[in-house]
Parts: C-alpha cells; structure tokens; sequence
C-alpha cells in the first residue's frame, strides 16, 4: 500500500542526464541508492520504484514524457496507487532561486516553470508539495537554453550537495511533513531580497 508518490521532473535520454532540468531525477535517483530502490518498473508513462522512506511505504518516480508534459504521467501514477494529490511530493530545478538554494512549497502557481504547470493542470489543484532547487547561476542567462545545458565539470560538488539537500528535503517531508520541513529548509537564500509567498 503506497502512502506516498514521490516525482523528479526531468527529460528522458542521455543527452539531458546531466543538466539543471534533470535535477528532479538527480535527487529520485539518490533516494533510490540510500534507500535500496530499483527505479525500474514501467507504469503510466514512468520509471518507477517501490519502497520505504522513514518507515512509510513510497513509490519514485521519474515520467518518461518530457519535462512539459510530466502531468498525465503524475495523474495516471496518482490514480493507479489510490492517492490524492496531497500524497505527491514533486522534486523539480527553479531558475527563479539561486544555485543550489532550496524552496519547499505546500502550494502556489507554476511561476511559469512548464513541468509543474503540466502537473497542476492535470491534477486540477495547485495544492501540490514541492522540493524546488535552485539552479540561477549569478549572471544573466537564456533561461531555456540554460536549463538544458550540461553542468561543468567544476560545478560537480555543488550540484551534487544540492542534490543531497533535495533528498533530505523529501525524507523529512515524508517523516515530518511539509510545514515543519519548511522551518528547516527554508532559510532565506542569499540574493533573495524577501521570502517568498
């Protein structure tokens, strides 16, 4: 019995394995190694992985249809283990955050980032748990050429804490909830002037 859903967002296929839009299935794949999960079964449009995160049972996910069109995969998997949309926690890179800082949200709009605009749209309620990684570097950048661009090699350690940071993120959800993970997490990042709504 599945109490939770956990989703990365991501592109399938090599050529984006290691690229700021891939950090949802980055931080999918480190729970899957702590936690002994094998992310393997094809189910609604996914990789996905069945387990136990801090004593509940969960399901991974990574949707196979591209970041833009991650919904449906998120809604079939939903409607496939009996969950609402308050059992999901999406995992997802955030341009409008600095590099390697971390939001949990319990709701809100896209904010135009089009993987989680695809599954709100799918799921009909913006009431969805959400990891967001920071992945605004400190210049000015193309936005859509940026996110599909691979990492360099010097920014390894950093994307790999950030990665770390995601994971934790989640299994304090998962343990704790998503308010009391908020305190934790949710420390103002540098460059930012306010918190966010």
């Amino acid at each position: 019995m599945v109490e939770y859903l956990i989703v990365g967002l991501g592109n399938p296929g090599a050529e984006y394995e290691n690229t700021p839009h891939n950090l949802g299935f980055m931080v999918i794949d480190r729970l899957a190694e702590s936690h002994a999960i094998r992310v393997s079964r094809k189910e609604n449009f996914s990789y996905v992985g069945l387990g136990a995160i801090k004593g509940k049972q969960i399901a991974l996910a990574k949707p196979q249809t591209y970041m833009n069109l991650s919904g449906p995969a998120v809604k079939g998997l939903l409607e496939r283990y009996e969950l609402t949309p308050g059992r999901v926690i999406v995992v997802y890179d955030e341009l409008d955050l600095p590099f390697g800082s971390l939001r949990i949200k319990p709701k809100g709009s896209a904010a135009g980032h089009k993987g989680i605009g695809s599954v709100i749209n799918a799921l009909g309620t913006s009431e969805i748990a959400r990891v967001r990684i920071g992945i605004h570097p400190d210049h000015p950048v193309n936005g859509e050429e940026f996110v599909l661009r691979p990492f360099k090699k010097s920014q390894k350690q950093e994307v790999d804490e950030a990665v770390g940071r995601g994971a934790l993120a989640v299994e304090s959800i998962i343990a704790e909830g998503v308010e009391k993970s908020m305190t934790v997490f949710n420390r103002r990042a540098p460059g930012l002037k306010q918190e966010e709504e």
